[in-house]
């Protein structure tokens, strides 16, 4: 990937939602939610505070993360989609 993120943004690949419920229930296409969870594969320098601090954003390559629903801007780069959110954004790292 020709990609690198720059200040506060981060790369991610969205993972596939689940095609059945606990119970067996298989959802069509048009009642799936939009996934919010991702893999990190990019992760950008940092942000900028006011007074010149570059602050690292608390995740890293690899990471798997849930992030806001309406969240970043949808790029598609050698066929693969991604997205690009802001650090700002993510709302949790599952472990």
């Amino acid at each position: 990937m020709n990609l690198k993120p720059l200040g506060g943004k981060v790369i991610v690949e969205i993972l596939k939602a689940e095609d059945k419920t606990k119970g067996g229930i298989i959802i069509p296409d048009t009642a799936k939610e939009k996934p919010q969870e991702a893999k990190v594969i990019a992760v950008g320098s940092g942000k900028t505070l006011e007074n010149g601090k570059v602050v690292a954003p608390d995740v890293k390559t690899g990471d798997i993360i849930i992030f806001g629903k309406y969240s970043g801007s949808e790029v598609k780069v050698d066929d693969k989609e991604y997205l690009i959110i802001d650090a700002d954004d993510i709302l949790a790292i599952v472990k």
